[in-house]
C-alpha cells in the first residue's frame, strides 16, 4: 500500500490501466491495475508486448492522444502465445479513482492468509524477506526483543513470553512456521498448531532426527497421528543447501503451494 501512495505522490498525473475483461489464457486476471506516468510505472498487467502496448497507449493519452479502451488478442500478431484476449480500460487517475483503487488494495490485503513465523533468527529474517513481496500477511513471534529489532521496517511482530499461546490467533487457512532457538519450545508450538485442523501449513525447521524425537514426544502425549500434518524439515529434501536464504525461498514456495491446495479443498 505504501508503494502505491508513494507512486501517486511522485507522479500525480498518471493513467490507470485496468484489465476490464480477460478471456481464455491471459497473463493476469480481470481487475488487475497498473499505473503509468510519463516516466514510471507501478504494478504490472502481465508484461511482454501486451504490456508495452498498454504503456505506450497510456503515455499517448497523457499527451492528448491514445485510446480509452483497447481490445488485444494475445496471439502471434503481437508476438505472444497466451491464446487469450484482454480488454483494457484506460483512465486518468483522479482523487476519486485513486481512493477506489486504494480501497480495493486494502480489501485484497485484508483477506491475505496469515503466516505466523515463530522465531526471528537467521532463517526467520530470511523468510520475512522472501515473503515481503508475496500476497500474504507475515507475523513474527519472538521471546527475545533484540531479535525483533533488526527485522525490516514495517514488519508485524509480537513479543511474548509464551509463543505457543498465539497459535490460536492464526486465522483458518493460515500457516505456522516454527524456527525458534529452543527445540522444546518448537515442540510445544508445533503441538498446538497440529491440534488445529484448519491450518493450511505447519512447518518446523530441523532434521530427520528432530522429526523422530518429536514423533516420540507426540506419541507419549497421545497425539501421534498429528505428525502426518507436519512439514519437517521445511524447504523440501531435493535442494541440499542450508543457507538461510535458500531455506526461506524453498519454504515460501511450500507455503504458497499449501495455500493453493487448502483453497481448492475448501471450495470443493
Amino acid at each position: 500500500m505504501a508503494d502505491f501512495r508513494a507512486f501517486l505522490a511522485a507522479h500525480p498525473r498518471c493513467i490507470a490501466v485496468e484489465i476490464a475483461r480477460a478471456q481464455g489464457s491471459t497473463p493476469r486476471e480481470a481487475g488487475t491495475v497498473m499505473l503509468v506516468s510519463k516516466t514510471s510505472i507501478w504494478g504490472t498487467i502481465g508484461g511482454g508486448q501486451f504490456e508495452f502496448m498498454a504503456i505506450a497507449n497510456a503515455r499517448a493519452l497523457l499527451s492528448g492522444g491514445g485510446q480509452e479502451v483497447m481490445d488485444i488478442p494475445l496471439g502471434p500478431e503481437i508476438g505472444q502465445c497466451c491464446g487469450g484476449r484482454t480488454q483494457l480500460l484506460f483512465r486518468q487517475v483522479t482523487a476519486e479513482l485513486a481512493g477506489d483503487i486504494e480501497r480495493r488494495l486494502e480489501a485484497e490485503a485484508a483477506v491475505r492468509p496469515h503466516i505466523y513465523i515463530f522465531g526471528a533468527g537467521h532463517v526467520g529474517h530470511a523468510l520475512v524477506a522472501a515473503l515481503a513481496p508475496l500476497p500474504v500477511r507475515a507475523v513474527v513471534v519472538e521471546t527475545r526483543a533484540n531479535e525483533l529489532e533488526t527485522l525490516p521496517p514495517g514488519s508485524q511482530t509480537r513479543l511474548v513470553a509464551l509463543p505457543e499461546a498465539l497459535v490460536k490467533e492464526i486465522e483458518p487457512g493460515g500457516a505456522a512456521v516454527i524456527l525458534t532457538h529452543d527445540h522444546a519450545l518448537d515442540f510445544m508450538i508445533a503441538r498446538e498448531a497440529l491440534l488445529r485442523t484448519d491450518l493450511a501449513y505447519v512447518g518446523m525447521i530441523g532434521s530427520a532426527t528432530k522429526r523422530a524425537t518429536f514423533a516420540r514426544w507426540l506419541v507419549r502425549e497421545g497425539d501421534g497421528a498429528a505428525l502426518d500434518h507436519l512439514t519437517l524439515p521445511i524447504g523440501g529434501a531435493v535442494v541440499k543447501d542450508k543457507r538461510p536464504e535458500v531455506i526461506a525461498a524453498l519454504t515460501a514456495a511450500e507455503i504458497l503451494t499449501a495455500f493453493a491446495v487448502y483453497r481448492q479443498r475448501s471450495s470443493s
